[in-house]
C-alpha cells in the first residue's frame, strides 16, 4: 500500500486521512498523485513535512506560560521569631529567679516559638501565580482554596501599603476584577509591590494586543 511505505507511524496520522496541496493548500484525498484544484504534483515527502508542522504548532499553542510565582512576605514572621527568641530567655531568666531548674524552665518557655511558626506556616500555605493568561491565587492552612482571575476580566492594578509597610519596602497588590464576582482582589504583603503591578498590566497589554 502507499499509505502504509510512505507513512509507517502514528505521528502523522493526520496525513493519511487528508493530503494537502503545498501550492494552493486544498485538502485532496491519500489516493490523490495530483491536485483537484489546481494540478499540482502531491509529494510525499511534502504531505509529511506539513502534518509534522501541524502537530507541533497545535501542541505549542495550548502550553500557558507562568510568568511569576510568589508569596506574601515573611518579614513579619522572622521578626516574630526574633521575638520569641527573647520572650524564651527572658521566662527562662524569670524562672530562674525561683529556683526552677533550666531544663524546666527551657520547656516552658520553648512552646513561645510556636506562634511564629504557626503564622510561618500560614504565610507558606499562599501564593500569588501569574500567567499569560490568569492569575492564580491559592490559599488556606487546614482546607485549601483556589481562585483563578482570567487577564480578560481585570480593569485596573493598583498598589496600597501604609506608612509602615513602605518603609520596610512592602505593600498590597489591588486588582480590580470585572468578571460575575466583581470587587477587588487584594494581594496581601508582597515585597515590591510596584515592580509586579508593572509586570501585571505588561502582561495585560500583551494580551489586548
Amino acid at each position: 500500500m502507499r499509505n502504509q511505505f510512505y507513512f509507517p507511524f502514528s505521528i502523522f496520522h493526520y496525513s493519511l486521512i487528508n493530503m494537502f496541496c503545498i501550492k494552493c493548500g486544498a485538502n485532496n484525498s491519500d489516493e490523490a498523485v495530483y491536485c483537484q484544484k489546481c494540478g499540482n504534483a502531491l509529494e510525499a515527502e511534502e504531505e509529511t513535512r506539513v502534518a509534522r508542522k501541524f502537530t507541533v504548532e497545535t501542541g505549542a499553542e495550548d502550553e500557558e506560560r507562568k510568568v511569576f510565582s510568589i508569596s506574601p512576605t515573611l518579614m513579619f514572621v522572622k521578626m516574630g521569631y526574633i521575638l520569641a527568641a527573647i520572650g524564651v530567655l527572658l521566662l527562662v531568666a524569670i524562672l530562674a529567679t525561683f529556683g526552677i531548674s533550666f531544663f524546666i524552665s527551657a520547656l516552658v518557655a520553648l512552646p513561645l516559638f510556636l506562634i511564629p511558626a504557626y503564622y510561618h506556616l500560614r504565610q507558606k500555605m499562599v501564593r500569588y501565580t501569574l500567567t499569560d493568561a490568569k492569575v492564580e491565587i491559592d490559599e488556606g492552612f487546614i482546607f485549601q482554596n483556589s481562585r483563578n482571575v482570567p487577564l480578560r476580566s481585570i480593569q485596573d492594578v493598583s498598589v496600597s501599603s501604609t506608612i509602615t509597610q513602605r518603609m520596610l519596602g512592602f505593600g498590597n497588590l489591588v486588582i480590580d476584577n470585572a468578571s460575575e464576582d466583581g470587587g477587588k482582589i487584594i494581594l496581601k504583603n508582597i515585597n515590591t509591590p510596584k515592580k509586579y503591578a508593572d509586570i501585571l498590566l505588561k502582561q495585560m497589554r500583551l494580551l489586548n494586543k
